[in-house]
């Protein structure tokens, strides 16, 4: 469900907002997968966030796969998390694979490290599919044809598989961890002004049973409180529903939840709950 990105969410909230809970609760034991949609730019925040939060709050290994290089944190990140551990970062593996056919051979050797790497990562992060799947149909930028949704099922399942797996591997070797979980930004094509964004989206669907949605919030409110950028989050799908039963993503409708991404002149984020 939306565990990790919750955890993120409470652990850089806003110091103005009235929190309900003071404690960050930890994540429940689940293993749906969430699909950001939206901004290029806010979404890898966002999961480096989730990276970091991972690594220093919850002590996991996480592997990150990107095409672009990460030589440092972004300034905003450095701005929320300025006394990050150097053992923390270490805990973050960063991948580049410039192509779908090699992320997906580094996917499927995560089964493989597991024999020889003493802790398994708990979190697998992707940055952009759309950077992977577009053109893997013969286009570019012009609308995702049939063999990229194809292509889009095969990566969903292999990083679905590769989770469950590493879950189970995880739980061997120690009876108390949680689950690998999977989470992973889309760039629907509606931002690049184009409309042929459904097929594809309801493909990842199947796969990512938690979608939040970006949307950046242009009211004149939000203008005149001084504030760089704010953005709505809207979580949305069958995995936002708590868990109530032992049933990992109950097969029932969530109802979606918001939250506020403010961003204020100097590039601090912090999150506010609605």
């Amino acid at each position: 469900m939306t565990d990790i990105l919750t955890l993120v969410f409470r652990t850089f909230m806003s110091q103005t907002d009235v929190r309900k809970d003071l404690d960050v609760a930890p994540p429940p034991p689940t293993t749906c997968s969430t699909l950001l949609v939206g901004d290029n730019n806010i979404s890898r925040s966002v999961l480096l966030l989730a990276a970091v939060t991972a690594a220093s709050e919850m002590d996991v290994k996480v592997v990150f796969f990107t095409q672009t290089q990460i030589q440092s944190l972004p300034v905003a990140l450095q701005k929320c998390v300025p006394s990050l551990s150097p053992e923390s970062l270490k805990k973050i593996q960063f991948s580049y694979p410039r192509t779908v056919e090699e992320l997906l051979q580094q996917v499927a050797s995560l089964h493989e490290s597991t024999n020889t790497s003493p802790t398994p990562p708990s979190l697998i992060i992707v940055d952009r599919l759309e950077g992977y799947l577009c053109g893997t149909g013969g286009g570019s930028h012009s609308g995702f044809h049939p063999g990229e949704q194809s292509c889009a099922a095969h990566l969903s399942a292999l990083l679905y598989d590769s989770a469950a797996f590493l879950t189970q591997i995880l739980r061997q070797r120690t009876s108390s961890s949680g689950p690998c979980r999977v989470i992973a930004s889309f760039q629907s094509e509606v931002e690049t002004g184009h409309t042929a964004e459904e097929p594809i989206l309801d493909v990842l669907d199947r796969y990512f049973p938690v979608r939040c949605t970006l949307d950046r919030d242009r009211s004149y409110e939000a203008i005149a409180a001084g504030l760089q950028e704010v953005w709505h989050l809207y979580l949305s799908g069958t995995g936002t529903t708590e868990a109530s039963s032992a049933k990992d993503c109950e097969d029932t409708t969530g109802v979606a939840q918001e939250w506020q991404l403010l961003i204020s002149p100097d590039g601090l984020m912090e999150f506010k709950s609605v």
